[in-house]
């Protein structure tokens, strides 16, 4: 889960440059917007090919050329009207988080009437309860590690006192940047047009749904199409009882209302992980209870030993693997939480664990209660809307349900924030008319621990499973952080990055980085694999010395490739 794209309009709207051309029949100008007062990433939204006539329309007003100000005088109206006026909207969309908020400022700058409809609060859970607050709990960790670490302040010359912190002041960081986050998202769609309505949506039938509080109050709508996009909650395992106290889920811990001695973590996956990294780092003793047989099964494996060696066994963390947490009781009357384990695969008693509080990071499950499926006769696969791979729901009989899409975690085909939004302006592209397929093995996923962890593609053993079926040869290679010079001026040479590759063509299978801002250094990556670049093309891109881009740099050109036919013809400038 990663931080949403976000733009907020200042008030009132404030234009820094602009081109204007006269028109000749009103005497005034057109002005076209260089440099907008926005804080996110959606400024393209005003750069396509006839900005009046899309997300945005332009309001003439007079002005005078003598003037010795030519102001700019634009306004944001309403999102359009439906193309034929046979709908209320051309898109309504279920559930105002990352991936509906994507598809609905896509949607307008196509020109689209839009509307979302949100039950709880716009951001949905990486805004609020996951991805983004998660994040300003981890900045801390990162800072207090550091702070903690006197032989790698000393390393630079430093001296510092011993480090503190204050719980609740943690905590409103957290907060307050979430709110942060929800205000921009909630300004950016106000700012262009989108209808934000209040209530829980249900499909009545194609093309036609409900919002509201639930009874006869509720309001219709009809819509040409329609996207669910509603999210995921944690996944609770039977026989845990979650009290919000001391049993508690990623929901509760962003809150931070307390730091235990001793947390136990129910699942080792990016959810855990990170977790880990918190409370560590903030003093408490963490036991990991997974299910599998090793730590952070979802990780590449040669990845995750590394990372296991780093993150978790030089810290106050044990672990119990291989086991179930059949029965967590909370703590009651002055007794400590109990675990009861068995084993994962003869399901015979392992004993028990006695800590402060339990942590389940078991994974999530889909949000599509409500939705009123049936309407339309979609039965949903363990919870998840089924979809083909353009995102269309299929209903019982195995066919199309016209109209009608679901992206992000209620399809469940990739749990990732980004995913989401990336699905949904794939959806909006195809009822654009324009098609357009998602490569899901572009698409990037990030842990991020200190250092971090980031990957792109296949692990190796999927790569190697692939080569088995389709009769390839798998290559590898790596490059160390311990041979970067930036890495190694912020004393930070922990870590590799691993490329998983075709000798003979060159394609990109995966790539796998831990270290020092891998997160960041992932996307070069991932943008060559949804792009379509071969190796000997990447080879001879520059990267700016010294940097930690460079990590990418040296994996690229370390790779041996066969053959050179993909490579572009270099144009001299």
């Amino acid at each position: 889960m990663q931080s949403a794209i976000s733009l907020s309009l200042s008030s009132p709207s404030t234009i820094a440059r602009s081109d204007c051309t006269a028109a000749a029949a009103a005497n005034a100008y057109i002005c076209t917007p260089r440099s907008l007062r926005f804080c996110g990433l959606r400024r393209e939204a005003f750069k396509s090919k006839s900005f009046n006539s899309l997300s945005v329309s332009t309001r003439l007003l007079p002005c005078s050329r003598n003037s010795s100000f030519k102001k700019v005088c634009a306004a944001l109206q309403s999102n359009g009207a439906p193309s034929k006026g046979e709908f209320d909207y051309d898109l309504v969309i279920i559930g105002a988080g990352v991936g509906g908020h994507g598809a609905a400022l896509h949607a307008v700058e196509k020109g689209l009437k839009t509307a979302i409809i949100e039950g709880d609060v716009v951001g949905g859970t990486c805004v609020n309860r996951g991805c983004v607050p998660s994040k300003a709990l981890l900045a801390v960790s990162g800072r207090m590690r550091e702070l903690q670490n006197e032989h790698h302040m000393r390393s630079f010359g430093l001296q510092v006192a011993a480090a503190g912190y204050d719980r609740q002041g943690v905590a409103d960081h957290a907060n307050n940047l979430a709110s942060k986050i929800r205000s921009n998202l909630t300004n950016s769609m106000k700012a262009l047009g989108v209808d934000i309505l209040t209530g829980t949506g249900t499909i009545l039938g194609p093309q036609k749904l409900k919002f509201g509080k639930g009874g006869s109050g509720d309001t219709i709508i009809t819509a040409k199409d329609i996207i669910i996009a509603t999210g995921s909650v944690p996944l609770v395992p039977k026989g845990i009882e979650v009290d919000g106290k001391s049993v508690i889920t990623s929901d509760h811990a962003l809150k931070l209302e307390f730091v235990p001695e001793w947390i136990a973590i129910v699942g080792s996956g990016y959810i855990g992980l990170e977790f880990s990294d918190v409370y560590t780092a903030l003093g408490s003793e963490v036991t990991f209870i997974e299910a599998l047989d090793q730590l952070m099964p979802g990780f590449d494996p040669e990845i995750g030993k590394l990372a296991q060696r780093v993150l978790i066994n030089p810290r106050k963390i044990d672990h119990h693997t291989g086991v179930f947490a059949s029965k967590i009781t909370p703590a009651k009357d002055g007794n400590p939480v109990i675990i009861e384990l068995i084993d994962a695969k003869t399901k015979e008693p392992k004993g028990t664990v006695e800590v402060d509080a339990a942590l389940i990071a078991t994974g999530r499950a889909p949000f599509t209660q409500g939705l009123g499926l049936e309407n339309i006769n979609v039965q949903t696969q363990r919870g998840f809307v089924p979809v083909d791979e353009r995102m269309r729901v299929i209903d019982s009989t195995g066919k199309l349900v016209p109209h009608l899409y679901c992206i992000g975690d209620a399809n469940g085909k990739m749990m990732l924030a980004h995913a989401a939004s990336a699905q949904g302006i794939s959806v909006v592209e195809q009822v654009s008319g324009k098609d357009h397929v998602l490569n899901h093995l572009s698409i990037p996923a990030a842990c991020f621990t200190h250092p971090e962890i980031s990957m792109v593609g296949l692990t190796e053993p999927q790569a190697r499973e692939k080569a088995e079926k389709e009769g390839f040869e798998v290559s590898i290679t790596k490059t160390s952080f311990k041979a970067n010079t930036k890495a190694l001026a912020e004393n930070e040479g922990e870590g590799i990055a691993k490329l998983i590759y075709r000798a003979d063509t060159g394609e990109i299978l995966g790539v796998h980085i831990f270290g020092l801002h891998a997160a960041d250094l992932i996307h070069e990556a991932s943008n060559a694999i949804a792009m379509g670049t071969r190796i000997q093309e990447l080879k001879f891109a520059v990267h700016a010395h010294p940097t930690l881009s460079e990590v990418l740099d040296e994996l690229f050109k370390s790779a041996k490739v066969v053959s050179s036919s993909h490579v572009a013809q270099p144009v001299a400038v």
